[in-house]
């Protein structure tokens, strides 16, 4: 297999809005290459996109694991926490995207978001 050329291929997918198919391109993608980062963000993102919001969940904890200054891999962790109703877990990741990056609005509107969710502890 072309890890390469399926990884475009995956890319092509989820830019066309099938992030359910880019996620079937990608899984044996991250198989054989567990530490690349762009493919498992990637991937997160297609799972998040195809809600399929446990597994966006364990690809982007591995993300924050391996490098807790990826300021996006902590927003869309946030994001997907949120989505699963979990908005004192989601509180900790957006907050912290939020410190590393307070010039991105998206940032602080879900941040905004999810503290009048929790009243704003």
């Amino acid at each position: 297999m072309d890890l390469l050329a399926e990884y475009r291929r995956a890319t092509l997918f989820f830019e066309a809005g099938d992030p359910g198919g880019a996620a079937r391109l990608l899984e044996p993608i991250i198989e054989a290459e567990p530490d690349n980062a762009a493919v498992r963000q990637l991937l997160a993102r297609a799972y998040f996109q195809s809600a399929q919001l446990s597994r966006a969940e364990a690809q982007l904890r591995e993300l924050v694991d391996r490098n807790p200054s990826d300021h996006y891999a902590h927003h869309v962790l946030g994001r997907t926490l949120e989505r699963l109703n979990r908005y004192t877990d989601a509180l900790r990741h957006l907050r912290i995207a939020a410190a590393m990056h307070a010039s991105n609005d998206d940032y602080t509107t879900a941040l905004r978001r999810v503290e009048t969710r929790v009243g704003g502890r």
